[in-house]
């Protein structure tokens, strides 16, 4: 870490209005940008470089200096990026795997209210956890790993039919235990 950047932590520490200003106007645009080539939605990309700014802000205290504050900034990002990918998988086998009608009442409900939203990410996360660990790990790798079947056939040591067979059965597994949760 550079001496002129100890200070900005220094200073954001003490909760300098200026010096926060001024990193975030020199760092909002980038960030922004960088966060957007991965995402594609502007009203995302804004929502997750604010996130990416207040963790930031509240892990300056932890940080050690290991690298320079962009890139301790970025890397927050790139978390930030990482898991709104992953709920959107999540999400995705939810909608996917469900039948319209049950999918339309759902969005009524779920996707207008941010904090909606996460209650929906948390229960996903639970009825994962509640199934048998097969079909919790091929469910894993498919939708949270983003691995293909062929691939998941092979660390299985399964056949690709196997583990198509495999992965119905997780999914109806899951439908049915997200009905009853």
């Amino acid at each position: 870490m550079f001496v002129n950047e100890e200070i900005i932590v220094k200073q954001i520490i003490k909760r300098n209005e200026k010096v926060l200003l001024s990193f975030y106007r020199t760092h909002h645009a980038s960030i922004l940008q960088f966060i957007y080539k991965q995402v594609g939605q502007k009203d995302v990309a804004e929502e997750l470089a604010q996130d990416s700014f207040l963790d930031f802000i509240e892990g300056l205290r932890n940080f050690r200096g290991e690298s320079s504050l962009k890139t301790y900034l970025f890397s927050i990002a790139r978390f930030k990026i990482i898991d709104h990918i992953k709920k959107k998988k999540i999400k995705k086998i939810l909608f996917s795997a469900l039948p319209k009608s049950m999918v339309e009442n759902m969005a009524s409900v779920f996707i207008d209210d941010q904090l909606e939203q996460k209650e929906l990410a948390q229960k996903i996360e639970k009825v994962i956890n509640l199934l048998p660990n097969d079909y919790h790990l091929i469910l894993r790798l498919k939708y949270i790993d983003g691995r293909r079947v062929q691939e998941i056939a092979r660390r299985l040591a399964l056949t690709f039919k196997a583990t198509e067979s495999l992965l119905y059965r997780a999914r109806q597994a899951f439908i049915k235990s997200y009905s009853a949760v």
